[in-house]
């Protein structure tokens, strides 16, 4: 009962909260109150025009983002994989039941790298964890569209194993925990964005699940090579999920779910 409500009060507060439409109803709010001649609506003006200009201006988006996604490597060497936890995230479960083919967004390459994975390892058992992670649920789950997904690749039988409950990163950990059963002195890789390696990576240790971070879908270059490069609606979504996954590494530190507020390699 307490982790629905924490799912529905943390769905209901990014709503509100996220920065790029906090910053376009501030701006609104602030221009409406001029034109009737409302001196206080410069603030809200300025601080919502102003987020905007600074993604616009800025490599703000890199800036904040780059920290998450450098925070955990691919190790350098690696003979043996005993499984993969592959976390949902990359599937759109409604537009690919109303459509009725699978339909995938910008983190795609956690389903690529997982049929990548599981030819270079062939021994190796593959775990997708991913139920309804929005409060309005179709009949479909995340895992439901992965199999459909991952067969039309090859990559089905015995050695898939589908997680369909969970709806967020702390639910991956402990569902996977229990579908998977690894085994002591087993190595697993842990399949998930690099923005949001961080907070898997806590919320997986405080599980009791030592995981090996494999990251991918990154976003910036190292460097500042092209960080002005993608288009502003883009940098605007980067800036977006950078600060709502630090807001959840400091919300999970606050509810336990993660062992660190930030975790480290």
């Amino acid at each position: 009962m307490i982790e629905d409500v924490l799912f529905v009060v943390s769905k209901v507060f990014w709503l509100f909260v996220r920065p790029n439409t906090l910053a376009l109803f501030l701006a609104c709010l602030g221009g409406v109150a001029l034109i009737f001649r409302r001196r206080w609506g410069r603030v809200p003006l300025v601080l919502g025009l102003g987020w905007f200009l600074l993604v616009l201006l800025t490599p703000l988006a890199a800036w904040i983002t780059l920290p998450l996604e450098d925070r955990f490597a691919r190790p350098a060497e690696m003979e043996h994989v005993d499984g993969v936890v592959v976390l949902g995230g990359a599937v759109e479960q409604l537009l690919s039941e109303r459509r009725g083919i699978v339909s995938l967004n910008g983190a795609a390459e956690r389903m690529t790298e997982a049929v990548a994975l599981s030819r270079r390892f062939p021994e190796a058992r593959i775990v997708f964890s991913g139920g309804q992670g929005t409060v309005i649920t179709g009949e479909e789950t995340e895992a439901d569209v992965a199999r459909q997904l991952w067969a039309s690749l090859g990559l089905e039988g015995p050695r898939v194993i589908l997680e369909s409950q969970s709806r967020n990163t702390w639910e991956n950990a402990t569902l996977s925990l229990i579908a998977a059963r690894p085994q002591p002195g087993e190595r697993w890789l842990l399949v998930t964005s690099a923005s949001h390696m961080p907070r898997s990576v806590g919320s997986f240790r405080r599980a009791g699940w030592e995981v090996t971070p494999w990251p991918v879908n990154y976003s910036t270059s190292p460097g500042g090579t092209g960080w002005f490069d993608p288009p502003l609606s883009f940098r605007l979504g980067q800036a977006e999920w950078a600060i709502r996954e630090y807001v959840g590494l400091v919300v999970y530190r606050l509810l336990g779910r993660t062992s660190a507020v930030f975790p480290a390699p």
